[in-house]
């Protein structure tokens, strides 16, 4: 990190060579993790002179930072590199980069430099530490810069970060992914799992509360991984319970977990600590045990279940959340409505739903898939219509209800706040609240949201 700040320095010399501040812009696609990672970026840019525009016709550097995760996500990225023809040939000087998960693949890295000649860097998410020496060799020779090496990846402590906003802020513990999911390309474009060490993560912590950050969440593709590749027996439980016995009033939040890792430990924990958000994101993908196998997902139906029952036990206030799958290669509807079972028997708050899409280079890219389009949609919408009932009748309990919620922003001439288990409420206020742990009597709900006004102190 020394010699990326050297980096820093000497392109912060460039552009107060040239008489005027470069202003740069970083458009995010994809998880949480990116968001993250697009901080740093931001830290970065700003640490070498630039300011800011969400304008890619008056950037000078413009940072595209990808997923992988789905098709079509991917089609999103080309179609904006496209329009960027336009502004490069309008400023010839603007820098354009491409880095993050899409970058990291292969055939996406040859496809820019074949197609998309105007990019002028294309960086994976291991080489976001050395964005600096990265952009420093665009200024300075001729050509353009790809690093796009499958190298296993630094844990950089240090990196300069902006965070958007004074009320949340994301911590990424670890990095990488060893689960090898079949569908999923993460492994192979982020690396393997490497945790950061737990006196880091508690010190950047403690200093966010101290600045007055009332909603922290910890981030990796399987926090209860953490630290098995370190050797000073912190766990993520223990990490956990560590960052909740800090001073401050804020919220920790975590994601995501993965159920084959997930326990009792982590579930105790949860609910000892008032300061731990009793919300738990837990994917299950699929209900069906051949299916989550085929997934090799290393849990099965009951497994799972019973995983739920014990955090319901210990936390029956639990807001619970997961990721589904629909039409995997070779699902079969009888599979699917396993699916359907499961989530009728668990009784999600709400659940994130996605079509199967096939990611080149994983194992199940190669399956054969007999079901039609037309009928994973027909399945897709009898999923949501399920889901959807039992969110709006869990939304409709809430009503009268009066709740500790975060005031985090505006939807119009209403308040934004969110709840301990995250639900979203829309209530009339002062934007001086932002920012504020407020009471709100809840008076109306929807499948998606709630209403709520301010309760008296």
């Amino acid at each position: 990190m020394a010699r990326q700040r050297e980096f820093t320095e000497k392109i912060h010399d460039i552009h107060r060579a040239r008489g005027r501040t470069p202003l740069a812009m970083v458009d995010t696609f994809g998880c949480q993790q990116n968001v993250a990672d697009s901080q740093h970026i931001l830290g970065m840019l700003r640490d070498m002179g630039c300011d800011f525009t969400d304008d890619p016709a008056r950037a000078d550097i413009v940072v595209m930072n990808t997923c992988a995760i789905r098709d079509h996500a991917e089609k999103r990225v080309y179609g904006t590199l496209g329009a960027l023809t336009h502004t490069k040939k309008a400023n010839p000087e603007q820098i354009i980069c491409l880095c993050g998960c899409m970058a990291q693949r292969p055939e996406v890295a040859r496809k820019v430099r074949e197609s998309y000649r105007h990019v002028d860097l294309v960086f994976g998410p291991q080489a976001l530490w050395k964005f600096p020496e990265l952009l420093y060799q665009v200024y300075t020779r001729r050509g353009r810069v790809f690093s796009v090496e499958n190298e296993h990846g630094s844990i950089a402590e240090g990196m300069p970060v902006v965070r958007e906003g004074r009320v949340r802020a994301w911590v990424s513990i670890m990095y990488g992914c060893n689960n090898f999911c079949s569908y999923c390309i993460v492994p192979y474009v982020r690396g393997r799992e490497r945790s950061r060490s737990p006196e880091k993560i508690v010190e950047e912590v403690r200093q966010l509360a101290a600045e007055g950050y009332k909603e922290i969440t910890l981030l990796g593709q399987n926090v209860n991984s953490y630290g098995k590749d370190l050797d000073c027996g912190v766990d993520f439980s223990d990490l956990l319970a560590e960052i909740a016995g800090l001073p401050g009033d804020f919220l920790v939040r975590f994601m995501t977990s993965h159920p084959r890792d997930a326990g009792p430990k982590l579930f105790d924990t949860m609910a000892r600590f008032p300061k731990i958000a009793k919300q738990l994101h837990l994917p299950v993908q699929c209900g069906s045990d051949r299916v989550l196998k085929a997934m090799n997902r290393h849990y099965n139906r009951q497994q799972y279940l019973e995983l739920v029952d014990y955090a319901r036990k210990v936390m029956p206030e639990l807001v619970l959340t997961s990721d589904v799958i629909v039409g995997f290669p070779g699902e079969t509807e009888a599979e699917f409505e396993e699916t359907v079972t499961l989530i009728r028997q668990v009784r999600y708050d709400a659940l994130f739903t996605f079509i199967y899409s096939p990611r080149p280079g994983t194992p199940a890219a190669s399956l054969p898939d007999p079901a039609t389009r037309q009928e994973k949609n027909q399945w897709f919408d009898r999923l949501c219509a399920a889901q959807n009932a039992i969110s709006e009748e869990k939304h409709r309990a809430y009503v009268g209800k009066t709740l500790r919620v975060l005031v985090d922003g505006t939807d119009g001439d209403l308040l934004t706040a969110r709840t301990e288990g995250g639900r979203l409420v829309r209530l009339t206020g002062d934007a001086g609240l932002i920012g504020r742990f407020c009471q709100v009597k809840i008076d109306g709900a929807t499948t998606w949201s709630l209403t709520g006004t301010l309760a008296a102190e």
